[in-house]
């Protein structure tokens, strides 16, 4: 078996932005605001709009172009509190049950998002050996002949049906992927074929990995990543719009902005149907506000119906749609809790919707494979 190389994420991915037009619409248009309406007043980015944002969450993607498959790891300073949310009907997950607040750890040293099915799951171990060797993870300080145990989620994609190299028989390059994701990680990192979303597709079009961040009115940051490999539509049929248009801040994914169109209960666009067993779409979204255990639990299931803004349509029985969530406790709540929970855990959907449609915008055909994207619709 030839060697494979594995490539570390340090800038934009590259490749030829090949792909098909959109099928026939149905009167689309965009949307002005009503005359004499107040102006609107978007939100506002981090600094990179990007997870990272976030202090104390750093991320690393690596991938291998000729098996066409990647790794993303989110690396935290440390054990954060950590939360799951899972809505997908054929997820695919490593540490799940230590996320809930019911049993001992809920929290996280890091979360690996990876392609390559079960197979993919293995990331996660290259990750958890070189945090452990450092003295990363659960139990307290490494001592002699006792090591501690780091804990790093993960969820997997499906991306074995691409056409890349597969025939790893006994040596397939998830541990390698997620070693070299690990030493990438830090504040910048690839958007579209990119880590996780290298070999994704976002219904008939490249999928890829997205992020976006949220700074909110009192100053809490929430950021969100995403590798999108859905069975769903993140265009409206016949448009180049996407589903999140509502919520893009600036031109973040092309600056088409909203649309009004009305579409039939059974007119989702360009889906993989009819051959629909190839999809997810996973995601992380952390914030800086001090939330319990069971408050991110809260977050990361309102975070959910970030895909559902987004995908159309999702959490199907097709796709294993997961949604970790971290807290870095950066910065303490002030005023009622509960309503600290429903600000964060609602303009995290919002923001994981905008990551959705920032991993498809970005997204580029890897050299040899002729797939649709984004970039090479047709305006409308």
């Amino acid at each position: 078996m030839n060697r494979r190389q594995v490539l570390a994420s340090t800038g934009m991915a590259a490749g030829a932005a090949l792909g098909a037009s959109a099928g026939a619409g149905a009167g689309a248009r965009a949307v002005a605001p009503p005359a004499g309406a107040a102006p609107h007043r978007p939100g506002r980015t981090g600094p990179r709009n990007l997870i990272t944002d976030v202090a104390g969450i750093t991320v690393g993607c690596a991938q291998d172009a000729a098996v066409r498959t990647g790794t993303t790891v989110i690396l935290a300073e440390g054990l954060v509190t950590a939360a799951i949310d899972v809505r997908g009907g054929g997820p695919g997950t490593r540490e799940s049950d230590a996320l809930e607040s019911h049993n001992l750890v809920h929290a996280a040293n890091a979360v690996v998002l990876s392609g390559g099915s079960s197979w993919g799951l293995a990331a996660a171990d290259g990750v958890a050996a070189h945090l452990g060797a450092r003295g990363i993870g659960y139990g307290g300080l490494a001592q002699q002949g006792v090591p501690v145990s780091p804990i790093v989620p993960a969820a997997i994609l499906y991306d074995l049906g691409n056409g890349g190299a597969k025939g790893w028989g006994t040596q397939p390059p998830y541990r390698d992927l997620g070693i070299a994701a690990l030493a990438a990680a830090g504040a910048d990192f690839a958007l579209g074929t990119s880590g996780a979303g290298y070999g994704a597709m976002a219904g008939a079009l490249k999928g890829g990995l997205g992020s976006a961040s949220t700074l909110m009115r009192d100053g809490t940051t929430v950021g969100a990543i995403v590798a999108v490999n859905a069975l769903g539509a993140t265009v409206v049929p016949g448009t180049r719009h996407f589903w999140a248009g509502a919520f893009e801040m600036g031109d973040e994914f092309g600056g088409l902005g909203p649309i009004a169109a009305r579409v039939g209960p059974e007119e989702w666009g360009g889906t993989k149907l009819p051959a629909p067993r190839e999809n997810t779409t996973i995601a992380c979204v952390a914030t800086d506000l001090d939330l319990t255990a069971d408050e991110m639990k809260r977050v990361a299931i309102m975070a959910q119906d970030g895909l559902a803004r987004a995908i159309r349509p999702v959490h199907t029985p097709f796709d294993g749609d997961v949604v970790f969530a971290l807290c870095t406790a950066r910065r303490p709540v002030s005023g009622p809790r509960d309503l600290a929970v429903l600000g964060v855990g609602a303009v995290a959907a919002d923001t994981l919707a905008r990551a959705i449609a920032r991993g498809v915008h970005a997204a580029t055909a890897p050299a040899g494979w002729a797939v649709p994207t984004w970039s090479a619709l047709k305006p409308e």
